[in-house]
């Protein structure tokens, strides 16, 4: 297999991170991170909240970070800022790729595959068409740890807002996840999560002050102070 030096396209939550960890796991070389924020939640490519939290995992995982704003959520406007931004990567990290963690969303990749063929770019896809159960098992059973910060799905209520997935509540997401119909790893943008910990990680993030919005049907975790907890090691 050819090893390449890849850019991560990084949103800090779980499957933008564990991709990161699979793709060292095959030998590819990580040289940096590509963060967009996006100009809303409204985007269909990009991850939203607490997108600026991505700085202090880049740091953690000691990966250097491009990070750029986009200011539309048009998805062919947001594709000449990844060009820009991928552009910028491979002339100061000199990438050969990136490492995108869709699992699902055909429309996700081909967005990310036109923009990389267009700039000689190879796309590595490592959770592509991945069991949904076997896969959010996996992450939990390599130490990942990560909490869902957004949900705007049926079956998903405030309670879970902060809430960190593991062994003990997975079966109950199992369960809401067939009775309402949604994705279990939430690729249809039912939930987004955030990644506290991991084996990537030196030091995993200590949430320091949050806040809870709720508007009925739809949430989001702010969380308005963190960083990385030196003394958890």
């Amino acid at each position: 297999m050819i090893c390449l030096k890849l850019a991560a396209l990084f949103s800090g939550g779980k499957d933008s991170t564990y991709a990161i960890y699979e793709a060292k796991a095959q030998g590819h070389q990580i040289v940096c991170l590509i963060t967009i924020l996006p100009l809303s939640e409204e985007s269909m490519l990009l991850h939203f909240p607490n997108i600026k939290l991505t700085k202090l995992q880049s740091k953690s995982m000691n990966i250097p970070q491009l990070t750029i704003e986009s200011d539309s959520n048009d998805p062919d406007l947001e594709a000449k800022t990844l060009e820009h931004v991928l552009n910028d990567a491979k002339t100061k990290y000199g990438i050969e790729g990136i490492v995108h963690g869709g699992i699902l969303s055909e429309f996700q990749k081909n967005f990310f595959t036109r923009v990389c063929s267009k700039l000689a770019l190879d796309i590595i896809s490592p959770l592509w068409n991945k069991n949904q159960k076997d896969y959010m098992n996996k992450l939990i059973e390599s130490r990942f740890r990560f909490i869902i910060v957004s949900v705007t799905s049926s079956g998903l209520d405030e309670s879970w807002l902060g809430k960190e997935i593991n062994q003990s509540n997975l079966l109950k997401l199992e369960n809401l996840a067939s009775k309402h119909g949604f994705n279990l790893t939430f690729e249809g943008g039912e939930a987004e999560t955030l990644v506290v910990d991991c084996p990537l990680f030196t030091f995993p993030l200590k949430i320091e002050k949050f806040k809870k919005v709720w508007d009925g049907y739809r949430g989001r975790f702010e969380i308005l102070d963190a960083k990385l907890d030196y003394h958890a090691r």
